[in-house]
């Protein structure tokens, strides 16, 4: 298994565009990808799991993949979010 946190820095946090994104980054892999945050752990491939978290700013969140292709998974979302300046 792989992981990676995250401190979410945009203003709106992960809401509907970047959810979007990181949903069809995920859905590249065939790994099981999930986001946690408060507690919580959606599968990052669902965009209704994804939003129903309700990440905002300055929110620590923890992507963990699991499965033949986890590490890729991994370093992909996490180009997604410091492209998107969704996290640092």
């Amino acid at each position: 298994m792989e992981k990676k946190e995250f401190h979410i820095i945009a203003e709106t946090g992960i809401h509907a565009r970047p959810a979007t994104l990181l949903v069809q980054a995920a859905s590249k892999f065939n790994a099981d990808v999930t986001l946690s945050y408060n507690g919580k752990s959606v599968n990052l491939k669902s965009i209704m799991g994804v939003m129903s978290l309700g990440v905002g700013q300055n929110a620590d969140v923890t992507i963990a993949a699991d499965g033949a292709d986890e590490a890729d998974a991994v370093a992909a979302i996490a180009d997604t979010m410091k492209k998107e300046g969704l996290a640092e």
